[in-house]
């Protein structure tokens, strides 16, 4: 994808935001930070201003934290931008030859830029009977709808064993919620933990009541008459319960899979996120399950910028293109998308960084670990709690290229810097508790 060089945007120009979450939210605002004086348009098919997700699978979903809470920004500062906010809306298409936007309510916007944060949605279940008997957790309305159906006692049912799935099941846990987590692949957050690191998050759920079935699938299910689902599971690996069940085999084929029933509450689907690139699509612009996009944030049309969970970056560490649905790259790559909108940007070169709060334990991913060739650990990799610390180092010829840390904060912080260097580190210092990583850098 060639693009050219960024041009200099004036202020009396009109730029259109489409997707009002973080990415979004952190776009229109930097635009007035930047002096931008001309017509910013931010359409959001939520009926809620600007505002971050992760709070919704913890602290809203617990009922600890109200919705507002979530908003980027106190209503004041919000109306002090002067922002054309269109919540509750649709665009229907782009015209790219007319520079326009088609809206649900049959108006059209025009613009000079336009930025792409329309983020994605939540793959639902497509199993007959659960269409309307699951949910998924993705949006402020998702989650307080999930938080009114979880009760002391009642069981719930987590399809997919990723991040979301794994918060809703520590949030469920907290508020006394019988909790079952089924996962297809053999070890759970398959995608982005290698598996000393999943095994140990998996530790967490098992010593807090969390249920985890792995190398499994819901393969059928029925609404039974007092509202609770009945769902067949498919167990590929025969593991042993962990617990004492009360599901029945129903059956067992060859090989090594088990059919077994559960009786569930509730059923979330936590099986990952769809881009919402098909309005980009259909307007021509270069996708590939997400929108491509340079090291400026732009799209195969220069005039048309994407940033947040839609957008596939190219260049700078990246040795391939890469999406990263993650709070730190919504909220950077939409300031970044901003600036370069304007002509004033700069290389957008992101380190994937990655945060989840589950029982009290705070865990982190820095940079990457799939290309690591060594991997060293430093505390005990057996088991963690709110008390204690483990991290995990990857490196590729000594250098240090990612790690994974739980309630590692500060060494993260520190881990960060070691990664930016790109020095071959002391192996040996790197797993003594007692050598400090600030020695190292």
């Amino acid at each position: 994808m060639h693009t050219p060089e960024p041009t200099t945007l004036s202020n009396d120009a009109r730029i259109v935001i489409i997707g009002a979450g973080q990415a979004g939210g952190w776009a229109a605002h930097t635009l007035r930070d930047e002096k931008f004086a001309g017509t910013i348009t931010l359409i959001g098919e939520e009926p809620w201003p600007p505002h971050e997700r992760p709070p919704l699978s913890k602290a809203v979903l617990a009922g600890v934290a109200p919705p507002e809470s979530t908003h980027l920004f106190p209503l004041t500062e919000w109306a002090a931008l002067d922002i054309d906010w269109r919540g509750h809306h649709k665009v229907l298409a782009i015209d790219r030859a007319a520079r326009t936007v088609d809206l649900d309510d049959g108006n059209s916007v025009g613009w000079d830029r336009l930025i792409l944060c329309t983020g994605g949605r939540a793959r639902t279940l497509t199993i007959p009977g659960l269409e309307e008997a699951s949910t998924t957790l993705r949006t402020i309305d998702d989650s307080i709808q999930l938080h009114h159906r979880l009760r002391p006692a009642s069981r719930l049912l987590i399809v997919g064993g990723g991040w979301i799935g794994l918060e809703v099941a520590a949030t469920a846990r907290q508020l006394g919620v019988d909790v079952t987590v089924i996962e297809t692949a053999p070890q759970l957050c398959a995608r982005s933990l290698p598996a000393e690191a999943a095994q140990l998050l998996a530790s967490l759920h098992k010593q807090n009541g969390v249920h985890i079935l792995l190398g499994g699938g819901l393969c059928d299910a029925k609404k039974n008459a007092d509202g609770s689902i009945t769902a067949q599971l498919s167990i590929t690996n025969q593991q042993k319960p962990t617990r004492k069940r009360t599901e029945s085999v129903v059956n067992s084929s060859a090989g090594h899979a088990v059919t077994e029933q559960i009786t569930a509450d509730v059923i979330v689907a936590g099986i990952g996120m769809i881009p919402n690139d098909e309005l980009a699509r259909s307007a021509g612009v270069a996708c590939a399950n997400g929108v491509l996009v340079d090291q400026y944030c732009r799209t195969s049309d220069p005039s048309i910028f994407a940033a947040g969970d839609v957008a596939i970056n190219s260049g700078g560490r990246a040795t391939k293109p890469f999406r990263l649905e993650s709070w730190q790259n919504a909220q950077q790559q939409g300031i970044a998308a901003a600036r370069c909108a304007l002509g004033a940007g700069t290389p957008y070169e992101p380190m994937p960084w990655f945060w989840s709060d589950q029982f009290g334990v705070n865990v982190q991913i820095l940079g990457t670990t799939n290309d690591a060739d060594q991997w060293i650990v430093r505390g005990s990799p057996q088991c963690i709690t709110s008390e204690t610390s483990v991290i995990f180092f990857y490196l590729r010829g000594g250098i240090l290229r990612g790690v994974i840390g739980f309630n590692a904060g500060r060494d993260i912080r520190t881990a960060r810097r070691l990664i930016e260097q790109s020095t071959v580190l002391d192996t040996d210092a790197l797993a003594n508790p007692s050598v400090s990583l600030k020695t190292l850098a």
